[in-house]
């Protein structure tokens, strides 16, 4: 007997059209409020049409669904993918389109997570990876909710290893860059890694640790973040934003779904 997928439970206008436009056939069930309803036919008419359960419900049964008063008025039950590993093929396909790429240290809050995914997929990088690590954040239905769709337009990889994969990045040509404490200048990295016509791969570490040494030791570059010295470090979700403008990080522009409702 085949072992039915995981769940996941999306909340929000934003993540929810996201998925469906990505994957409308992962859908299993979709209940929101009224007026948030109004907004979602052309999603209820596909449902429906698949013979999937759609329902308007009260505010409070919405919360008791997504296990969150921050539901946005719509949630929807979805099934899940786990991460895969990233492979030998899957690193020289990245290298040959020179694709951005964002490895996370242990990340270990889903909302950083999240937060993270967001900005990514502002500058349309769409590869994510996080290590097999059980202090690693996974993009479960918080980091979802925070990323208001933008994990819909990732790709989240699982790296067993986060060590051996940025020293494949660097043999494949990446430039590997860590933000650390003490480091070289972003817009210089940038400069440097234009001029070398290499790929670039962002390594932000743990909330609270940074970057392990093992893996700040793989990377090619450290660069730092340099404030007034008031505070001691940004959020990580903060610093990967500036770090991925300052680096110039930037992905092709998304292209709109058929689905897109």
């Amino acid at each position: 007997m085949k072992k039915p997928k995981p769940e996941l439970t999306l909340c929000g206008i934003g993540a929810v059209k996201a998925r469906f436009e990505r994957d409308p056939a992962s859908f299993r069930r979709l209940f929101f409020d009224e007026s948030t309803g109004r907004k979602l036919g052309p999603l209820c008419k596909a449902l429906a049409a698949a013979r999937k359960v759609y329902r308007c419900v009260p505010p409070e049964e919405l919360a008791k669904i997504s296990g969150s008063v921050h539901h946005g008025g719509v949630v929807a039950v979805v099934e899940a993918e786990p991460p895969r590993a990233p492979t030998p093929k899957d690193i020289a396909g990245w290298a040959a389109r020179r694709a951005p790429l964002v490895l996370l240290d242990r990340i270990g809050n889903p909302h950083n997570l999240g937060a993270i995914a967001r900005t990514a997929a502002f500058f349309g990088v769409t590869d994510l990876v996080v290590p097999a690590h059980p202090d690693a954040a996974l993009p479960n239905d918080a980091a979802h909710r925070v990323a208001e769709g933008g994990l819909e337009l990732a790709t989240v990889w699982r790296a067993p290893d986060l060590v051996a994969l940025a020293r494949a990045l660097a043999e494949a040509g990446y430039e590997v860059v860590g933000a650390a404490t003490r480091g070289g200048d972003p817009e210089d990295v940038a400069a440097a890694s234009a001029a070398a016509r290499k790929p670039l791969a962002l390594v932000l570490g743990n909330e609270e640790h940074g970057l392990s040494p093992a893996v700040a030791k793989a990377c090619t570059r450290l660069v730092t973040i340099r404030g007034a010295g008031g505070v001691e470090s940004l959020n990580v979700s903060v610093a990967g934003a500036i770090l991925l403008h300052a680096l110039g990080l930037r992905g092709p522009a998304a292209k709109l779904s058929p689905n897109r409702v």
